[in-house]
């Protein structure tokens, strides 16, 4: 097998283990311990939360939604769930599940069928009791997959809202927090709406440094901003004068102290809530490591908490692998953001990747390579791949540097990479621990 081609294949097999590792089926599954009528919740520092509930209510949202149900499903009595469990998850995701009801909505954008989903989580948290368990599945994507709008903003203001914001560069911590002051579930609304039942949550984290106040917008968890901090984003971001008089309106007010803030750590209603961190990023991070160790590679962690501008985060790894004089697999994990300049079609991990293979064309990487970056739910933007797979002869295949450096100008990295035949295409994952990279180079001068 021609060299490139193999590292290619190796490339792909890496950023499979890492999807892999972040199984949210067995990440429930490791969590949840029947015991007669006790239930066992392992907690993050290896003690567990066991009590004799009499009844569990079942809810779950987010990419991972269905495997995370099917899990806690398999794992709790039958005579102690009740008797309308629900799992909320984008189309591509949907999967029938024997007694839990599946709800397809949409993501990014919210939609109709996602605020009929909340509607119906509200009221199941709703009617919890004391004494009772509400199970919160958290997975990626939560905060799209179920709007509940404040009274006073219609679901059509607040998906503008959410386009705006996703246009504007923003990162996934400030559009939640804008997120969360225009919500019903967000920021603690959960844990609210069920108190005083019992509430804990699992949560599989696609959010970098684990904050779980960020994932899914943190329904069951105390809310750090506030009204003032999502003012300011907005306008940082040049975005306040774009979003609906509604919005605005709402949020002056609660700034203006008319409205209540969110909940926050010292509220009562956290006194019965619990959470535990099942999978994340970082743990997808070091199973790509291991791989590509087993493969035979050299391996070191370029980042952790890869951030910034996918373009110039691009330019920076090829500036960096242009030192290295020794095969390695440079692995890393995070979530760029791309800021729109143009109107084409692609997403943060498709862009990373073109702009990749344009600046390590640009500045003369040498030698044998391919990067791959990623989403691990299979999904990059509002497109039907995963993100791109590209080497050295990736601006060759696309007729010209002339060619590719303008579809990067646009922001039109899908054609580009379709056009070389370097689309990562994976379909569905199941599970969401954001984005996931992987160089492997084998330097000119070996």
């Amino acid at each position: 097998m021609p060299l490139t081609a193999q590292l290619r294949q190796h490339a792909q097999a890496i950023f499979q283990a890492g999807v892999a590792a972040a199984d949210p089926y067995q990440a429930v599954k490791r969590c949840l311990t029947a015991n007669g009528t006790l239930l066992d919740i392992r907690l993050n520092d290896g003690n567990t939360h066991t009590r004799r509930w009499t009844k569990i209510h079942l809810i779950a949202f987010g990419k991972a939604a269905c495997a995370m149900a099917s899990a806690a499903h398999d794992s709790i009595p039958a005579y102690l769930l009740d008797a309308h469990p629900i799992a909320v998850t984008n189309y591509e995701n949907v999967t029938d599940l024997a007694a839990i009801k599946v709800v397809g909505a949409g993501h990014p954008l919210p939609d109709a069928e996602g605020f009929y989903a909340a509607q119906c989580i509200a009221e199941i948290a709703s009617d919890a009791q004391q004494g009772e368990l509400l199970l919160v599945l958290v997975s990626g994507g939560g905060s799209a997959l179920i709007p509940y709008p404040v009274s006073g903003i219609s679901l059509a203001e607040k998906v503008a809202t959410t386009d705006v914001l996703l246009a504007s560069g923003a990162t996934i911590n400030e559009i939640n927090c804008v997120r969360k002051h225009l919500s019903q579930l967000k920021g603690g609304g959960l844990a609210k709406l069920a108190y005083p039942a019992d509430v804990h949550a699992l949560i599989l984290s696609d959010v970098l440094g684990d904050d779980l106040s960020a994932i899914a917008s943190g329904p069951t968890v105390a809310d750090p901003t506030t009204y003032s901090d999502a003012v300011a984003i907005l306008k940082t971001r040049q975005a306040w004068d774009k979003i609906p008089i509604a919005v605005q309106q709402h949020l002056h007010q609660g700034v203006q102290g008319a409205i209540a803030e969110t909940p926050k750590a010292n509220d009562t209603i956290f006194s019965r809530n619990s959470q535990t961190l099942v999978g994340s990023n970082a743990l997808s991070v070091n199973a790509m490591l291991q791989t590509a160790r087993r493969l035979g590679y050299p391996s070191q962690l370029y980042s952790g908490h890869l951030c910034g501008e996918a373009r110039t985060v691009a330019k920076d790894w090829v500036t960096y692998a242009k030192t290295l004089q020794q095969p390695v697999a440079l692995v890393a994990g995070g979530e760029t953001t791309v800021t729109l300049q143009g109107n084409g079609r692609g997403g943060r991990n498709q862009e990373m990747a073109l702009a990749f293979a344009l600046a390590a064309q640009q500045q003369g990487l040498g030698g044998q390579w391919a990067f791959l970056s990623g989403g691990t739910d299979g999904r990059d933007g509002p497109t039907d791949a995963a993100g791109g797979l590209v080497d050295a002869g990736t601006i060759s295949r696309m007729i010209s540097p002339d060619s590719a450096a303008a579809h990067l100008a646009n922001n039109d990295s899908y054609p580009a990479l379709q056009r070389a035949g370097d689309l990562l295409v994976t379909g569905a994952t199941g599970t969401n621990v954001a984005d996931l990279q992987v160089l492997l180079l084998i330097p000119a001068a070996v």
